[in-house]
């Protein structure tokens, strides 16, 4: 029975790139939902992580940092996925790094919605060494907006989130469960596959060839707990696939490798995994193509 103060509903996560919102998001979710790396501008999609509780249901969508350098279609795309969850949820995790706060955060915060409630979450405190140097910090930042609550965390060590959860609870409407209590993603399995391929390029190429990238799951098959799934990885010139597939294909091979030892963790099964490279001259402009590839 769900009890009648129950509650449930939608946050967005945002914040500039690189302040650790997947990262926060697969942490409260406890599953690897959210890819992550030391690149900023590493998520493009939106990706739902269900947290549920004996007192609520949470439903944390995260979201690509926005983007305002490069306006080519993807980024074009992956900033009107962060406009349409602002739109769509009952309260906003406005995340920021600890000590840091730029004109990227600026942008972002010219972005929260009044409407509804925004929890400022100051992200990576364990790298602060100088502790007293955090509350006049906070008093900085707090007042830039007219925040619902200040949350100090580390993601990467989940130090505080109780604390969060609780702060959001207060942010939700009364309401039944949106989710099943066992479920912890909207996103299919197939997703999930593609996005941890691509991380793995994310964490093993150079600082330029991952974003001229994306990954496609052409075949998804299930046979009891086995899953075979062939994949492509599209890049956007023939030099960068060279590059991808290294010397006599080790590179691509130790991408392939890594990404399925995840999967069949995520998965619960065994997974057998290949990976081909294929050149789309263009295709992070051509919006038709975003869309066959995945892109909202």
């Amino acid at each position: 029975m769900t009890p009648s103060d129950f509650r449930a509903g939608f946050i967005a996560i945002v914040g500039r790139p690189n302040v650790g919102k997947s990262t926060l998001l697969n942490h409260l979710v406890g599953q690897k939902l959210s890819i992550t790396s030391d690149k900023a501008q590493t998520t493009r999609h939106r990706v739902t992580g269900i947290v549920t509780d004996e007192g609520a249901q949470y439903v944390f969508v995260d979201t690509p940092g926005f983007q305002l350098k490069h306006q080519n279609a993807l980024n074009r795309t992956m900033n009107r996925t962060v406009t349409r969850a602002l739109s769509e949820v009952d309260a906003v995790l406005f995340v920021v790094e600890a000590l840091r706060f730029d004109a990227a955060d600026r942008e972002a915060l010219a972005l929260l919605p009044k409407s509804v409630p925004v929890v400022l979450v100051v992200n990576k405190i364990d790298r602060v060494r100088d502790k007293t140097a955090l509350l006049p910090y906070l008093e900085k930042v707090s007042a830039l907006f007219s925040f619902h609550a200040v949350v100090p965390v580390s993601a990467e060590q989940g130090r505080q989130l109780p604390d969060l959860l609780k702060e959001i609870r207060t942010c939700l409407p009364t309401a039944a469960p949106i989710f099943g209590e066992d479920e912890i993603t909207d996103r299919s399995e197939r997703f999930l596959a593609a996005e941890l391929i691509r991380e793995k390029l994310f964490r093993q190429l150079g600082e330029e060839v991952p974003y001229a990238l994306s990954v496609v799951v052409d075949q998804f098959e299930l046979a009891g707990d086995v899953r075979r799934i062939h994949a492509s990885v599209i890049v956007d010139k023939p030099g960068q696939k060279a590059i991808v597939i290294g010397k006599q294909g080790e590179k691509l091979k130790r991408i392939a490798t890594s990404a399925r030892r995840d999967m069949e963790v995520l998965f619960g099964g065994k997974v057998y995994l290949e990976v081909w490279v294929k050149v789309k001259s263009g295709w992070a402009d051509d919006e038709r193509l975003l869309r066959s590839l995945g892109y909202e």
